[in-house]
């Protein structure tokens, strides 16, 4: 009687672990599940806040580059509104780019005042040179220049960055037929523009990618002006 009674429990423990085991995986699973989402809603919660965060320094990164080239003072809309999205390879774009508009109200109308192109020089030193580039409406003449983006070498191809030399500088106030073509190049190649000593593959790509944006402004600008909301105020 005994024996039959240890193999009946016997019998009924083995019947038990699988029940047991089944509730073992069920509960682990849940807390795994519950970790995980867990972690994806702090993960969630981290990037929104850090790409508000991000966002808002681009911003303040666009708008000093360019407030760099048509001051604050000199305009009365936002660049940052008053903007159109396009894409063209004869700018050297490889994606879309964004192509902004510095307005002011005279006379009770809106004036388009400056147009600022993206522009990407593709033959410098290292790769693709990414500047922007103001052109007066008025008279086409360059209100500015800053490069963006670059790969140039240190100490050599880099001083085409403000913050390495005022070589952009020298481009302010010139314009199409201001030097004539053959003045569009470095001086030592007959030029109006100065070198960089070592490095003068990376000056010739951005000059001459600078006059070909002034062709493209003289050829272009009425057009891409018509895309923007130019209006006359009552």
């Amino acid at each position: 009687m005994t024996d039959n009674s240890e193999h009946q429990d016997r019998q009924k423990n083995s019947d038990d672990k699988p029940n047991s085991l089944g509730l073992s995986i069920s509960t682990n699973s849940a807390i795994l599940g519950f970790f995980a989402l867990l972690c994806t809603a702090i993960i969630a919660s981290t990037y929104l806040s850090t790409e508000e965060k991000i966002d808002k320094q681009k911003r303040q990164a666009q708008l000093k580059a360019l407030y760099q080239i048509v001051p604050k003072q000199q305009h009365d809309n936002d660049m940052l509104q008053d903007n159109i999205v396009f894409e063209d390879q004869a700018l050297g774009h490889r994606k879309e780019q964004t192509l902004f508009l510095a307005k002011k109200s005279l006379s009770g109308e809106q004036q388009p005042l400056t147009l600022i192109y993206p522009v990407t020089a593709r033959d410098g030193y290292s790769g693709d040179i990414d500047f922007i580039i103001g052109i007066n409406v008025s008279d086409g003449s360059i209100a500015g220049v800053r490069v963006i983006k670059h790969k140039e070498t240190p100490g050599l191809g880099d001083k085409v960055d403000l913050r390495k030399s005022d070589w952009v500088l020298d481009f302010n106030g010139h314009s199409l037929g201001d030097p004539d073509s053959e003045g569009w190049t470095v001086k030592k190649e007959g030029g109006i523009f100065d070198g960089f000593t070592g490095a003068t593959i990376t000056p010739r790509a951005v000059i001459a990618s600078i006059e070909n944006t002034l062709r493209y402004h003289h050829l272009n600008a009425d057009k891409l002006i018509e895309q923007f909301d130019v209006k006359t105020e009552q």
